[in-house]
């Protein structure tokens, strides 16, 4: 009777384990696939060109987000800066931790904001997906940077944001296809 019950609770336990796994890479799914576009436009439309790339995949239990954003300042002046970042489950539906670094015993947690690093999670909320960071300032100040995917047919639209103190300090909006 009591080995029936260790059976029991170790079947729940894999079920529960298992079913969030699932929910996740399910809920993430509509996502996968390398998707490219450029900028439409900022808040001041004083922006230079930008080419946006962006990768969504599969990740253990949850996903990965790669982007990359290349700025044609000038025809001599191109700056690209690219991110990758692995995203797991919560406790919360929809809502996924950054798996950034890795703690002393080998488990995968977020970086420490007041460690001067960003503090980065993403949300799914049916066709959209976004991903925010969080950076604290020496002075205690803020700024939360998002990126919202939302799918649309053939793609997605863009809209990054910069906010710093309750400021909105840049919004670009883009379209991108997906290619594969």
């Amino acid at each position: 009777m009591k080995s029936a019950a260790i059976y029991s609770i170790v079947f729940i336990q894999l079920f529960v384990f298992s079913t969030g796994s699932s929910f996740a890479s399910t809920e993430a799914e509509p996502f996968f696939g390398h998707f490219t576009g450029t900028a439409i436009n900022d808040v001041d439309n004083e922006l230079p060109g930008r080419k946006m790339d962006v990768t969504i995949k599969p990740y253990k239990n949850g996903f990965n987000v790669t982007w990359s954003t290349t700025s044609f300042r000038s025809k001599d002046n191109v700056k690209k800066s690219t991110f990758t970042i692995n995203f797991k489950p919560s406790k919360e539906v929809g809502v996924y931790g950054s798996a950034m670094s890795k703690d002393v015993f080998g488990h995968e947690r977020p970086l420490d904001p007041l460690k001067g690093d960003p503090f980065v999670w993403a949300q799914i909320d049916g066709k959209t997906m976004t991903v925010h960071s969080l950076l604290v300032a020496e002075d205690g100040g803020y700024e939360i940077q998002s990126y919202e995917r939302t799918l649309v047919e053939g793609g997605m639209d863009l809209i990054f944001s910069r906010v710093q103190n309750g400021k909105i300090m840049r919004q670009i909006t883009g379209s991108l296809k997906k290619i594969d």
